[in-house]
C-alpha cells in the first residue's frame, strides 16, 4: 500500500465554472542532477529533470494557441505530494549530494544534489551499499556502477501497487522508474477503480511503462507514448514479466507533440492524461523539444482531448529552474472556462530509515500541477 499525505499549507479558491478541458516522462530522458534522476527525466535544481536521449518528445508544429475565455479554475496552492516508499521501494537517508535508497533486495547509492545536509545513518551503511554509481554527475550525462559486492545482472524484478517490472541500472544513473511518482499513480489507480464507467488513460512520454501499467490493472484502456524505441521494449518486457499482455494498451512509439496533436484532429478523448516531459528532448526523426518553448502548446492540445466527463490533467516537471506557480499559472490559463481546481505543488520523498517505516527528512523530487473536475 502506498504511504503518502497530501499536505496543503495554504488552499485559495478563485473562481471556476464552465467550459471543458483537455496530460508521467517521456521516453524518458536523463535527468539532471541538479536535483533528481531519471531518463528523459529529471535533474534537479528544484525538482528538475533532463530528457534523456531516449524519449523525445517534438517540435511544436504550427498550431496556435486556443485563446481561452472563462473564470480559471479555483486554485489550491502549496499541496505537497508526500510519499514514504510503497512496494519494494523506499529512500532509507540521504546526504552530501546522494542519496542511498532501497529497491528489491538492493540497497542503491546515487547523487542528489538536493541532498544538502549530513546523512543520518554512519558511513559503514552507506559503504555497504550493493550498487553505487559513478562518474558524471549531470543526469545527461554518462557513468557506470560499481559494485562493492559482487557483479549484478543488468536486471532485477521489483514491484510497486501491484505491478511487477523490471529495475535496470543504466548509464544515467536511472533505474527504470521515479519513485516520486507514485503519488500519482496511486491517486490515478483510485479514480480508475471508483470510476462507475471504463476510462481511458492517456500517458504522454511513458518511459518504462509502470504507471501505464498500473492503469490498466486498475480497469482503464490505455494509450502509452514515447519516442524512444528502447523504452518500448522496456515496458513490453514490463508487461510480460506480470504476465499483462491481454490488458488494454497501445504502445506507441512516436513524438508526443505530433500524437497529440493528430488524436485532436481526429477528436480522440480522454479521460485521465499523464504528461511528465523532459526539459530538453529529440524525437525519433530529429525533432526538438524545449520544455519552456513548446510547454504551453502541449498542455493547450492536452485540454483538447480531456473528455466532458474527465477526471484529471496531470503534469509533472522535472528540469527546470522555476517555481512550481510557473506551471500552476500556465495550467489555471489553459482550464480557462473548464470549473474545477488546480493544485500545484512538489513532490516529495520522505525518509523511511533502514526498516522503510522510520519517518526522516523529506528530498523534495519535482514540480507538479494537476487539473481535477471538482
Amino acid at each position: 500500500m502506498v504511504k503518502h499525505r497530501e499536505s496543503r499549507p495554504g488552499q485559495k479558491t478563485a473562481g471556476g465554472p464552465g467550459a471543458k478541458p483537455r496530460r508521467d516522462m517521456p521516453g524518458k530522458s536523463p535527468a539532471k542532477p541538479a536535483p533528481a534522476s531519471r531518463p528523459a527525466k529529471p535533474s534537479r535544481d528544484h525538482g528538475e529533470r533532463v530528457a534523456e536521449p531516449r524519449a523525445a518528445a517534438a517540435a511544436a508544429p504550427e498550431r496556435p494557441l486556443i485563446v481561452r475565455s472563462g473564470e480559471r479554475p479555483a486554485e489550491r496552492v502549496p499541496v505537497i505530494l508526500e510519499s514514504l516508499g510503497a512496494g519494494d521501494f523506499h529512500l532509507i537517508d540521504s546526504g552530501n549530494g546522494l542519496k542511498l535508497e532501497q529497491y528489491g533486495p538492493y540497497r542503491i547509492v546515487r547523487p542528489e544534489a538536493q541532498a544538502l545536509w549530513p546523512p543520518t545513518l554512519p558511513s559503514h551503511v552507506w559503504d555497504n551499499a550493493e550498487a553505487i554509481f559513478t562518474g558524471d554527475t549531470d543526469e545527461d550525462g554518462m557513468g557506470r556502477w560499481r559494485f562493492p559486492r559482487e557483479a549484478l545482472g543488468e536486471t532485477w524484478p521489483l514491484q510497486l501497487l501491484g505491478v511487477d517490472f523490471l529495475g535496470r541500472f543504466t548509464a544515467f544513473r536511472h533505474v527504470g522508474v521515479f519513485p516520486e511518482q507514485i503519488v500519482h499513480w496511486a491517486w490515478m489507480k483510485e479514480q480508475v477503480e471508483a470510476a462507475k464507467r471504463p476510462l481511458k488513460v492517456l500517458n504522454l512520454f511513458g518511459y518504462t511503462g509502470v504507471a501505464s501499467l498500473v492503469a490498466a490493472a486498475a480497469g482503464a484502456e490505455v494509450t502509452h507514448v514515447d519516442a524512444s524505441k528502447k523504452a518500448i521494449g522496456w515496458a513490453r518486457e514490463n508487461q510480460a514479466l506480470g504476465r499483462m499482455e491481454k490488458l488494454p494498451i497501445r504502445w506507441i512509439c512516436e513524438d508526443a507533440m505530433k500524437f497529440i496533436l493528430r488524436e485532436e484532429r481526429r477528436g480522440s478523448k480522454y479521460d485521465i492524461i499523464l504528461t511528465d516531459p523532459p526539459k530538453f528532448g529529440r524525437g525519433p526523426n530529429g525533432e526538438v523539444w524545449h520544455l519552456f518553448e513548446h510547454l504551453p502548446l502541449m498542455v493547450d492540445i492536452c485540454r483538447e482531448i480531456l473528455s466532458p466527463k474527465a477526471l484529471g490533467l496531470v503534469l509533472t516537471a522535472y528540469s527546470i529552474r522555476a517555481s512550481f506557480y510557473s506551471i500552476h499559472e500556465l495550467m489555471r490559463e489553459t482550464m480557462r472556462g473548464a470549473g474545477g481546481a488546480v493544485e500545484s505543488g512538489e513532490l516529495v520523498i520522505r525518509e523511511a530509515g533502514l526498516d522503510g517505516r522510520t519517518p526522516g527528512r523529506a528530498l523534495s523530487t519535482s514540480l507538479f500541477s494537476r487539473w481535477v473536475p471538482k
